[in-house]
């Protein structure tokens, strides 16, 4: 089970990543473009916070079930000097999690703005910053401190 749920969540991460960009790209252009804001555009914010859940539900099913974190809870003092075991049992868990309520926030303000114009930045700007918290704590593979494959098999 874990194994299955550990490569859910690395193809997911795909999904997230390429619907946030996709969000803020349709954002970034309504906003500067003054266009209206249609149905597509709302499908695209409600779908792109719907995908982040879903990828949370993986990470919090990942977290109760990892042998890592579970490790991490049960030593936390010597674990909290390892920095791949405190990444995982503190540091990915917390950053993204605040980035799927900043993008959920970002979404729940958007929906409720009056005007296109303010729906476009809003969901621009708070999708943007979750963009950014996603983007620091992922374990990639070219990173010298934390890394994991692109792509887990399953």
């Amino acid at each position: 089970m874990y194994s299955t749920i550990l490569a859910l969540h690395s193809l997911v991460r795909w999904f997230v990543l390429a619907s946030l960009l996709f969000a803020i790209f349709r954002a970034f252009n309504g906003w500067l473009s003054k266009r209206s804001f249609s149905s597509v555009d709302n499908a695209v914010r409600h779908w792109t916070a719907t995908i982040a859940h879903i990828q949370l539900i993986f990470g919090f099913l990942l977290y109760f079930i990892s042998p890592i974190v579970n490790y991490f809870l049960h030593n936390f003092s010597d674990a909290i000097h390892l920095r791949e075991i405190r990444f995982f049992g503190m540091e990915h868990s917390l950053m993204m999690t605040t980035a799927i309520v900043v993008i959920t926030i970002g979404s729940v303000r958007a929906k409720r703005k009056q005007t296109d114009h303010e729906k476009y930045k809003t969901m621009a700007l708070w999708f943007s910053a979750g963009l950014l918290i996603i983007l620091s704590s992922v374990p990639w593979a070219f990173s010298p401190l934390i890394s994991r494959p692109y792509f887990r098999p399953f």
